[in-house]
């Protein structure tokens, strides 16, 4: 399933989000180029692993939806926690769940 087909591509608010958890002690790594449904963000934080799936909180709302690919894999991935994450308040608040 990942890695085949077409690249993700990356939210305009990806980087703030990922500096904001970096700030707060979070390992961060991009997952964004992966595609094929793959969350955006690979995040450790207090021992613990997560994946975020980030989308632009200040999009219109039908720009913020899963789409097919995403939801076909979150809803098959039976490893580390998925968040979906629209703001830098929903990303820490996410790490700290």
């Amino acid at each position: 399933m990942i890695g085949r087909g077409h690249r993700g591509r990356v939210d305009a608010n990806q980087a703030e989000i990922v500096a904001a958890l970096r700030k707060v002690g979070a390992s961060v790594v991009s997952l964004a180029r992966i595609g094929e449904g793959c969350p955006d963000l690979l995040v450790g934080y207090r021992g613990r692993t997560l994946l975020i799936e980030v989308k632009d909180g200040t999009a219109i709302p039908s720009k913020r939806l899963l789409t097919e690919d995403e939801l076909k894999f979150q809803s098959s991935w039976t490893g580390a926690t998925i968040r979906n994450v629209g703001s830098i308040e929903e990303a820490i608040k996410a790490i700290s769940l």
